[in-house]
């Protein structure tokens, strides 16, 4: 198989890669405008109309869609085939309001398990691997998205879902898994039990993990890497453009490749949802170009990242995405600051800590509290107050310089934060802002 799953699209030029989002572009707009109301209005209120849009510099033309829309015409009006064309629905982990609804047809799963694969292959993924997944199946995009990737790719694929570690952890060694799907938090949890039991790094037979659906940071990938004996590679999906493998990392881990030929990417400034050059960091605006049952044209993601066209050294010739450096939502803003909770991870992780940590945030006498729960590993465990006051200290001081504010440290003893199988559960926000 190589180094690619297909290499001819994954190495095309740009000329050719602009030929296809043309022609996809046009389709996929006058299908969308046939076919799905809720979005016609969307465009006859714009005054915009299918013929208007000729090449996908044209896309500008055309109105955003939000979550807020996804919530607002759920669950069938966004659709846009008959529903006896759809084959499956994916939904959303959110937990604030209705959850949103993805439907696919058959040949939008094909599609989906293709990007997939070749995030798997970029990983070093052949038809000689065990491809260990413990993303969350059942409505949840990312347990389906890399198994049925993994069946193209033709590795040996345990659908093993989240959760209960020990037999994760059996069946890795038992089977000799070599790569790893999961979110980073539990791929961390996953090398902090097999620690605990006596196995060193080298006694696994991994050499890859496929992490997403939640944000790390490099430090995080770092530790994971040193814990687990592996090289580890961010990958990046939403349900609503079909789940994860939208974007994926290669060997160069600096930035993932989003695959152009079924996503077109644009970053936009939040506030005024202005077009921005490559290299600025804005908005990540998705369109799915040849999405039958579920076509969103212009979807907000809420992540903030950056797109670059440096050529990469993999040979993959598809425009990158940097990691989410937040979002223009979830971002807290307290005391007037923007605080990203990856900025408090990276604090820690440089510090010396784990990346097990909660961060609460408050309103006390209408003023912003934040206070920041750090779980110790055994070894840093100490029942010495002064000892513990002084790291907290220190650590404050440090989030200080980071941050631009000062949250309250609390050092906890190990294994008293909940460990979380799907995606962590970073914030808590008990001000009531809404």
């Amino acid at each position: 198989m190589g180094k690619y799953f297909q290499e001819e699209i994954e190495t095309a030029s740009r000329e050719e890669i602009v030929k296809i989002q043309n022609e996809k572009i046009v389709k996929q707009v006058k299908h969308v405008y046939d076919n799905v109301a809720y979005y016609r209005d969307l465009m006859d209120k714009k005054g915009v109309k299918p013929e208007d849009i000729k090449t996908i510099d044209d896309i500008k033309k055309l109105p955003f869609l939000t979550k807020a829309d996804l919530r607002d015409a759920y669950p069938y009006g966004l659709l846009g085939t008959d529903l006896k064309d759809c084959v499956r629905i994916q939904s959303t982990s959110g937990t604030t309001g209705k959850r949103v609804v993805a439907f696919y047809t058959q040949h939008d799963i094909d599609l989906w398990e293709e990007c997939c694969a070749r995030a798997i292959v970029a990983a070093g993924g052949t038809n000689e691997d065990v491809v260990q997944v413990c993303y969350g199946y059942g409505l949840f995009t990312g347990g389906p998205g890399l198994n049925g990737g993994s069946h193209k790719v033709g590795s040996l694929t345990l659908p093993m879902s989240s959760g209960n570690t020990e037999r994760q952890i059996q069946f890795m060694m038992d089977l000799e898994s070599t790569i790893l799907c999961c979110t980073p938090s539990y791929a961390a949890f996953i090398a902090e039990s097999l620690a605990e039991k006596g196995y060193k790094p080298e006694d696994n037979k991994l050499k890859a993990g496929i992490f997403g659906a939640e944000p790390w940071t490099e430090e995080m990938r770092q530790a994971i890497e040193k814990g687990l004996g592996i090289k580890a590679y961010d990958i990046y999906g939403l349900t609503e453009t079909s789940g994860p493998g939208v974007s994926f990392e290669c060997e160069e881990q600096t930035g993932m490749h989003i695959n152009e030929d079924h996503f077109y990417a644009e970053i936009i400034d939040p506030d005024t949802g202005e077009v921005l050059p490559d290299g600025e960091v804005g908005e990540l605006v998705f369109t799915s170009l040849d999405k039958e049952a579920f076509p969103l044209l212009r979807y907000r993601t809420r992540d903030l990242c950056v797109l670059s066209r440096k050529k990469c050294s993999c040979g993959r010739t598809h425009v990158k995405m940097s990691k989410p450096k937040g979002r223009s939502d979830d971002m807290l803003i307290i005391r007037g600051v923007n605080v990203f909770p990856s900025q408090i991870e990276t604090v820690l992780l440089n510090e010396g800590y784990t990346p097990n940590y909660q961060i609460i945030v408050d309103r006390k006498n209408n003023t912003d509290t934040m206070d920041i729960n750090v779980e110790l590993t055994p070894e840093q465990f100490s029942d010495k107050v002064a000892e513990v006051a002084d790291k907290e200290k220190a650590l404050e001081g440090a989030m200080r310089t980071m941050l631009g504010i000062g949250p309250k440290v609390h050092l906890c003893a190990p294994k008293t934060i909940v460990r979380s199988e799907g995606k962590a559960v970073r914030v808590i926000d008990n001000r009531k802002l809404h």
